[in-house]
């Protein structure tokens, strides 16, 4: 059993607010009727263990949970290989470089794209 709790009665949403899709992504939820536990990363950023966990959830390498074209990344790092640890630091210490918004319900995850992808959990 990982960290982070899971339901089938509510969808646990790791998200920036200061993200236009992750604002969509609510709204589409929560006219759903949806119970959403809403977990701004910008405020509360994920514990290593929780990234981790979000990364095999969705089936992905650590690095890929980082938006390399973001322009906190691109403005603070070079492109480079790093550890899983690494990548863990350093979406710790700059939460708004992770993709997001992230959704969860029950043991379904998935990265939200476009936010009518929340329909599908």
């Amino acid at each position: 059993m990982g960290e982070i709790a899971t339901s089938d009665r509510q969808i646990t949403m790791f998200y920036n607010s200061s993200s236009k899709r992750a604002k969509q992504t609510l709204a589409y939820a929560k006219a759903e009727g949806w119970p959403i536990l809403e977990i701004d990363i910008l405020k509360t950023p994920p514990s290593g263990t929780q990234i981790a966990e979000l990364a095999e959830r969705l089936g992905l390498e650590v690095r890929e949970l980082v938006n390399q074209s973001h322009p906190a990344y691109t403005s603070k790092f070079e492109p480079h290989e790093f550890s899983s640890e690494d990548w863990i630091k350093m979406i710790r210490h700059n939460p708004e470089i992770m993709k997001q918004p992230i959704a969860i319900r029950g043991n379904n995850t998935i990265l939200v794209e476009t936010p009518t992808d929340i329909l599908r959990i």
